[in-house]
């Protein structure tokens, strides 16, 4: 006969462990409420797994009993693939978006230019709502709410660089084209795209949806986007999670400015590699699109979009930056298996929602846009706040269960919430527990606390 007070035991001091490694694991993140809370409970819970064992009647075997149930539910529903009601409507865009309608286009346009009329005759409807923005201070502005003259001085740096590659997006192709093999060469990127800094690396097919309709920035503004490429590679890269934990202040667009920089240089270079090998290639980076990124970058099978609009990789969720390189280089595709737990989970968390500070994200469930069922994001409300606090703030990405490091302990609760419904319930009950409904703002990091004179500014 099995010895219920044994097993008991046995759970509740492997419990405690893990509980106690959790603690430590959270203390190491910078996580003090998670690691503070993981320990409390430890040793209430500890108790209630011996309390049986020290005593000697029949209810104490029924406690025995009706924990170890409980603890084997937990387990059956981490281990048991479930995924419930998933929505298996397609995802597949039905048109092309036109990037003047972008809000970083709209930003560029000047009043009383030919494009800036041009643009709202043709769209008024547009210009009440971008007129609250003009208003505001403006991204890196140093009337803005959350000025900081180094970081945003830093920030600017780095999109400065990165603009710098405009004239190397593209270029010449050698005239002798080396033939190599597609499996080997589709590796050979891959591999050392990630030896240059990139989280993953995909490749799909360049569909025309991938595609902006028209150019909506500088010189190419309000031109056609012809691209016969056949391939696109999409790359992502790491975006710090003490950066981001500082959202919305300025160590937050420091790490955007410097991660669109990162994986632009790779996509760089990249491209200019594959134009080496004798075939055309450009790179899609900041400020210099002709793609919608986060729709390529989920069609190489890296992530999928979120409530925030923004793609969701396995194991860093949005907190991450993407380029793209189209090709005509023959690749082979990576096959792209669609996740819809990450929209059923999208569908009951709402905490990107609950801490966007513009209300731009919707509570509300998908609906029908241009043929296909997705969030949409009020962009104008979003870009707004932006303009008013200096920076691209990034409260949505740092309160997203996704965006925990990536770990063993986060990875586990990644793949109980991919494999079942009921998990990805007490998955976001104990995320709300351990992190918070709306997680704290994360401290500046001491390095970035710069110390100014202010004798010699007088």
């Amino acid at each position: 006969m099995i010895n219920l007070k044994l097993v008991t035991f046995i759970i509740g001091v492997s419990l405690f462990i893990l509980l106690n490694l959790a603690a430590f694991v959270s203390l190491l993140e910078k996580e003090k409420r998670a690691s503070i809370r993981f320990f409390l409970i430890s040793w209430p819970g500890l108790i209630i797994f011996l309390l049986p064992g020290f005593t000697n009647t029949e209810i104490s075997n029924y406690i025995s009993l009706a924990l170890i149930v409980i603890s084997a539910f937990v387990v059956i529903i981490f281990v048991i693939p479930l995924n419930g009601e998933i929505d298996n409507a397609s995802d597949t865009p039905l048109i092309k978006h036109d990037e003047r309608d972008t809000m970083f286009s709209r930003n560029e346009l000047i009043p009383d230019t030919e494009k800036f009329n041009s643009y709202y005759n043709n769209k008024p409807q547009q210009k009440l709502l971008d007129d609250k923005f003009r208003v505001k201070p403006g991204l890196l502005s140093s009337k803005s709410a959350n000025y900081d003259p180094v970081l945003f001085a830093s920030a600017e740096a780095s999109f400065y660089t990165v603009s710098a590659y405009r004239n190397f997006i593209d270029g010449e192709i050698n005239n002798t084209k080396t033939y190599v093999d597609t499996i080997s060469i589709t590796g050979y990127i891959k591999n050392w795209s990630k030896k240059l800094g990139a989280v993953d690396v995909g490749v799909t097919e360049l569909k025309p949806y991938h595609l902006y309709s028209v150019k909506g920035r500088r010189e190419k503004y309000g031109k056609e986007i012809i691209n016969y490429h056949k391939y696109a590679i999409a790359l992502t890269v790491e975006m710090d999670k003490f950066n981001i934990d500082a959202a919305p202040n300025a160590p937050t667009v420091f790490e955007s400015a410097q991660q669109y920089l990162s994986a632009g240089t790779i996509a760089v270079q990249i491209a200019k590699f594959i134009r080496e090998l004798g075939y055309p290639a450009k790179a899609h980076i900041d400020g210099n699109y002709e793609v919608v990124c986060p729709l390529v970058a989920r069609d190489a099978g890296l992530g999928e979009i979120g409530r925030m609009g923004l793609l969701m990789v396995p194991k860093l969720g949005p907190r991450v930056r993407i380029a793209v390189i189209t090709t005509d280089l023959p690749l082979v595709i990576s096959k792209r298996k669609a996740d819809k737990t990450v929209a059923h989970f999208c569908e009951i968390c709402k905490k990107c929602a609950a801490n966007c500070p513009s209300k731009a994200i919707s509570f509300d469930k998908k609906e029908k846009i241009d043929g296909i069922y997705r969030w949409k994001i009020n962009a104008e409300s979003c870009f707004t706040y932006w303009c008013s606090v200096g920076t691209d703030c990034g409260k949505c990405i740092k309160a997203c269960p996704y965006a925990h490091p990536n770990n063993l302990m986060h990875n586990l609760v990644r793949k109980g919430i991919k494999n079942n419904f009921l998990f990805r319930y007490l998955a976001l009950y104990s995320d709300d527990f351990f992190y918070g409904k709306k997680p704290p703002k994360g401290n500046i990091p001491k390095w970035m606390q710069v110390t100014y004179n202010e004798k010699q500014a007088k």
